[in-house]
C-alpha cells in the first residue's frame, strides 16, 4: 500500500474512533434521555446523575492513560475500549435498573477516554513517525460528525422504534465502525532512540499562570457539560419547541465538526488565549440564547454558537500542552483533565437536582453561562502573567 492510501486510513480510523466513542458511546445518551425520562422510572436527577457517572468514567480514564508510556500498552487498551464502547451502548437498551445503567454509563466513559485519549495520541504518533502533519483538526472532527449521526439517526428512528430499540440500533452502528476503527490503525512500533527529540525543550509555564489557567478550563468543563448533556430536553420543553431538541443537537454537531480546525486558523492569527477568551464568551452567549428568547431562531443560533466552539477550547489547550511540554505533553493534559472532569462530574448532577426542584433547566443554563465568562475573566488575568515560551510551529500541533 502507497503511503498516502496509508494516511488516509488512519486519519479514518482516527474519525471513525471518536465518531463511536465520542458520538455514539457518549452522546447518544443526549438525544435518548427525553425518550427515557418519558418512558422510564428515571427522573431529571437520576439523568444528571448517570451524565455525572459517565464522567467520572471517563476522568478515570484519562487519569490511567497519563500514567502509561508503553506504546504496546496504550495499543491495547484503546482497542479494548473501542469493544467496551459498542457492549456499553447495547446494554443501555436491555435495563432500566439506574445501578445497572450507572455501570454502564461509568464504563463508557472509561471507553471513550481510551479512545479519545489514547486513541488520538496512537494516531498522532503513527503520523509523527511516518513525517506527516499531525492533522489534529480532522480527527477531532470525528466529536461533531458522532453527534450529527447520532442526532439524525434518533430523529429518523424516533417514530419507528422505543428507546431501548434505538440503542440497539446505535449498537450495530458502532459495531460496523469497530471493524475500520480498530483494522486501520496499524500497530505501533517502538520508537527509535532519539527519535524526534530533537526541538522538543520544554518550556513549562510559571506557577502563577497555571493557577489562573487551571481554574478557566475548569470552568470551561462546566461550560461544556450543561449543554452538551441537556440541550435535547430542555429544548424541548420550551414553548413552540417540542420535538426540536433533537434538531438543535444535530445543528451543534455540525457546528463542531469544522471547529478545531477553524480555531486553529483563528489561534495563529491572534495566539492561543485570546483564541480561548473569544471562544468562551461566544459559548457563554450561545448556552443562553435558547431561554433569552425561546424560539427556533435563537435556539439554532445557540447550538451553532455551542458546537462551534467547545471542541476547538479542548483542542486549542492541547495546542498548548504541544507547546509547553513538547516531550510529554500528557503531563499538562493529565493535569488539566483533572479540573475539567471534575466539573464535568459536578455540573450534570447539579443541573438535574436543580430541574427538578424548578421545574426547567434554567438555572443550570445561567450558571454554565456565567462559568465561561468567569473562566474568560480568569484567562485575561493569566495573559498578564509569564507562560512559556513561543511555541514550535510543528510542534505546537501536537
Amino acid at each position: 500500500m502507497n503511503d498516502p492510501a496509508q494516511r488516509y486510513k488512519v486519519l479514518t480510523a482516527g474519525v471513525l474512533n471518536l465518531i463511536l466513542v465520542m458520538g455514539i458511546s457518549r452522546f447518544a445518551y443526549t438525544p435518548l434521555l427525553p425518550a427515557m425520562l418519558e418512558n422510564t422510572d428515571l427522573g431529571a436527577a437520576e439523568g444528571g446523575w448517570l451524565a455525572a457517572i459517565n464522567y467520572l468514567g471517563y476522568l478515570c480514564g484519562a487519569l490511567i492513560a497519563s500514567m502509561i508510556s508503553d506504546l504496546e500498552l496504550k495499543d491495547r487498551l484503546y482497542r479494548i475500549g473501542l469493544f467496551l464502547a459498542v457492549v456499553t451502548t447495547a446494554g443501555m437498551g436491555l435495563t432500566e435498573n439506574f445501578w445497572l445503567l450507572s455501570i454502564l454509563r461509568f464504563v463508557a466513559g472509561l471507553s471513550c477516554a481510551a479512545g479519545m485519549l489514547i486513541g488520538s495520541g496512537l494516531v498522532l504518533n503513527w503520523l509523527m513517525r511516518n513525517n506527516h502533519r499531525s492533522e489534529l483538526g480532522i480527527q477531532f472532527s470525528g466529536v461533531g460528525l458522532g453527534m450529527v449521526l447520532c442526532a439524525a439517526a434518533v430523529e429518523l428512528m424516533n417514530t419507528v422504534f422505543d428507546w431501548r430499540e434505538q440503542w440497539l440500533v446505535l449498537t450495530a452502528i458502532g459495531a460496523i465502525l469497530l471493524i475500520p476503527a480498530l483494522g486501520w490503525l496499524p500497530r505501533p512500533v517502538p520508537v527509535p532512540v532519539g527519535f524526534n527529540h530533537k526541538s522538543m525543550e520544554d518550556s513549562p509555564p510559571s506557577a502563577a499562570f497555571m493557577r489562573l489557567f487551571t481554574v478557566a478550563y475548569f470552568c470551561a468543563g462546566i461550560g461544556y457539560v450543561v449543554s452538551a448533556t441537556f440541550i435535547v430536553a430542555l429544548v424541548d420543553e420550551l414553548p413552540g419547541l417540542e420535538g426540536k431538541g433533537v434538531w438543535a443537537f444535530l445543528v451543534m454537531g455540525l457546528a463542531a465538526a469544522p471547529s478545531a480546525m477553524l480555531w486553529d486558523l483563528i489561534a495563529r492569527r491572534i495566539g492561543n488565549l485570546n483564541a480561548m477568551i473569544v471562544a468562551s464568551l461566544l459559548q457563554a452567549v450561545g448556552i443562553l440564547l435558547p431561554i433569552i428568547e425561546p424560539n427556533i431562531v435563537f435556539t439554532m443560533l445557540g447550538a451553532i454558537l455551542f458546537g462551534g466552539t467547545f471542541v476547538g477550547i479542548v483542542c486549542l489547550v492541547l495546542t498548548m500542552a504541544g507547546r509547553f511540554y513538547p516531550s510529554r505533553p500528557a503531563k499538562f493534559m493529565g493535569k488539566m483533565t483533572i479540573f475539567y472532569g471534575v466539573a464535568q462530574i459536578i455540573a450534570p448532577a447539579i443541573t438535574g437536582l436543580l430541574r427538578e426542584y424548578n421545574g426547567d433547566y434554567a438555572a443550570g443554563l445561567h450558571t454554565a453561562s456565567a462559568a465561561m465568562v468567569v473562566g474568560a475573566l480568569f484567562l485575561i488575568m493569566a495573559k498578564s502573567r509569564e507562560y512559556g515560551a513561543k511555541p514550535t510551529p510543528e510542534l505546537s500541533n501536537h
